[in-house]
């Protein structure tokens, strides 16, 4: 009942998103399971075939459902801070993610995950701001692990940043430069690292600017 629930929950997110794919996915799933019982019918083996189609309708339909699912999860999240975040979170193969190791007043974020192509920052902001910041971080994380590959990307629409969209195929096609045990003593280093600023879950609106720290009072 809870796969259910979900299910519903994302199909309503794809209907709001985009009113056709729920028919487009129906279409598909029905057309393939058509197609095949035909073939079964046309060979004399259409008991055979009617089972086959049906698995390979409702294979068909849950693989186009799943890509309308993961359009739409980049739609709701695009152009928000802490959208990067999010998309690194679901990555798979090992990887530790943890959002806004470094910020500034101007919303501009830093997120590292950790596996086993090294360590990757990844910036969301102002291009020209966070070169400084992405440098920055890593310089700090060089002291711990001089040794370990340390790459960086900025996302976004500018030249040299890489769309939110492709985050996750970028990072998947890092080459594999750690073993497992390699990653996991790395993680154990960088958690003794001091966390310089803490950034609300979720997607955060642009608008919003960090807040001003108290003065001290004087005696």
């Amino acid at each position: 009942m809870g796969r259910i629930k979900q299910i519903r929950m994302v199909a309503g997110i794809v209907r709001k998103g985009n009113p056709r794919a729920l028919p487009i996915v129906a279409l598909a799933g029905v057309g393939t399971a058509a197609v095949l019982i035909l073939i079964g019918y046309l060979i004399g083996a259409i008991w055979g075939f009617i089972p086959l189609g049906i698995l390979g309708g409702f294979l068909v339909a849950m693989i186009l459902f799943s890509r309308f699912a993961t359009t739409a999860q980049y739609t709701a999240v695009e152009g928000q801070v802490g959208a990067a975040a999010q998309i690194m979170q679901g990555l798979r193969g090992g990887f530790t993610t943890t959002p806004a190791i470094a910020a500034n007043r101007n919303m501009d974020v830093v997120h590292r995950t950790v596996g086993k192509p090294g360590v990757i920052l990844v910036g969301e902001g102002n291009p020209t701001r966070l070169p400084s910041l992405l440098a920055a971080e890593k310089k700090r994380i060089s002291r711990i692990a001089s040794q370990v590959p340390i790459y960086d990307f900025q996302v976004g629409d500018g030249e040299g940043q890489i769309p939110i969209r492709q985050l996750n195929k970028k990072i998947m096609r890092l080459p594999r430069n750690l073993r497992g045990q390699d990653v996991a003593d790395l993680n154990f280093r960088l958690s003794m690292l001091p966390q310089q600023l803490q950034m609300p879950k979720g997607p955060v609106p642009r608008s919003a600017r960090m807040p001003k720290p108290p003065r001290p009072r004087m005696r």
